[in-house]
């Protein structure tokens, strides 16, 4: 079976703002990586090579930043959504594309430890009309949640009040064609959207098969600042040490990368933590759960559990800095003016905590 994959991007991030005013949500960096570059390889370690990406209105970045696919050895192809009408619209939008192919649909926010390797695998085998990936949550009634009898899904619904299981719907879905014919039929739900949780649910109404997989690995929807932050946490967890950067007069504990051009100095560094590309880092000390982009510049302070995006200065802070996602070309600096005072420049929905 030839598989395609559909990447959806075309979500606003609100989220994540003040971040995403100025930056597709998709492509705010894990480890020093855009989210949507771990979907893409997903997608190609699964060899799948045909993959359209739906955009909205970050498609101008989205498409500079992924390119052809080239540099996975996949074909890309863009596909504009005229507004972020909900999943199984995106579906509708991309059936020019997806044609008679069964597919993979993977949430561009979404990040899966284990990969999808095995999981089409068995969709090929089994041959069902769709396989949904679960997974068991605290609080189902902020997400999908399906009800499964005899190893296929007899129900679904969307965020419900009084939820009847907590398995709830993982971002990455996979179809064959006889989707589109129910993506056609819903009608828009009360928030406007047409919802995949309806399209599948005309699928059990309609007599096909629908199998679930729990996902007993961890999976992370990086849309909230705490998810992105433990997704860093999970995903640097897994990373081996690297030293291609110059590090002097300093001490490196457990697995840290520092990329080529990086430049450390009077530093103490403790795994795991990556530092990009020229970036430079001076007497501070960089804690575990660190992410530090290229061209950064750091010095005379303390970080932890943080990711900090490419060109941002963090210079001479007096505390330390944790649980923080820093965007580009930011700097935090402290000022030696009197009278003692704060100043800042701040966005659009931001957060900012002073101890």
């Amino acid at each position: 079976m030839n598989l395609k994959g559909l990447i959806l991007s075309g979500g606003t991030g609100s989220r994540l703002r003040p971040i995403t005013h100025t930056s597709a949500k998709q492509l705010v960096p894990v480890a020093n990586k855009p989210v949507l570059f771990y979907g893409i390889e997903s997608l190609r370690d699964a060899g799948i090579t045909e993959i359209g990406i739906v955009v909205g209105d970050t498609a101008a970045e989205i498409e500079e930043a992924a390119g052809d696919g080239s540099r996975w050895g996949v074909n890309i192809t863009y596909i504009p959504q005229e507004a972020p009408l909900g999943l199984a619209h995106a579906v509708l939008t991309a059936e020019p594309f997806l044609g008679d192919s069964s597919f993979v649909m993977y949430l561009g926010d979404n990040l899966l430890r284990d990969g999808i390797s095995d999981l089409v695998e068995k969709f090929v085998t089994n041959g069902p009309d769709a396989l949904i990936l679960l997974q068991e949550v605290p609080n189902p009634e902020a997400y999908g949640v399906a009800e499964c009898k005899d190893g296929a899904v007899v129900q679904l619904v969307e965020k419900p009040k009084e939820p009847r299981s907590n398995l709830a719907l993982v971002g990455i879905y996979m179809f064959t064609p006889a989707i589109h014919e129910c993506t056609r039929k819903i009608k828009p739900s009360p928030r406007g959207e047409l919802e995949i949780t309806d399209a599948i649910q005309c699928l059990i109404d309609e007599g096909k098969r629908v199998e679930p997989h729990v996902v007993s690995g961890w999976w992370k929807d990086t849309g909230k600042l705490d998810d992105m932050l433990e997704a860093n946490r999970l995903i640097l967890d897994a990373v081996e040490g690297d030293i291609r950067g110059t590090v002097e007069d300093s001490e490196i504990h457990g697995r840290v990368v520092v990329e080529k051009g990086a430049v450390i100095t009077g530093c103490t560094i403790r795994g795991p933590v990556i530092i990009g590309e020229r970036t430079v880092v001076r007497d501070s000390y960089i804690g575990p759960y660190t992410s530090i982009s290229n061209d950064a510049e750091v010095g005379n302070s303390e970080i932890e559990h943080s990711i900090i995006l490419e060109q941002s200065k963090v210079l001479d802070l007096h505390g330390r800095m944790e649980g923080s996602l820093i965007g580009k070309n930011v700097q935090i600096i402290r000022l030696d003016q009197k009278p003692r005072a704060y100043r800042f420049m701040v966005g659009d929905n931001s957060w900012i905590g002073i101890i």
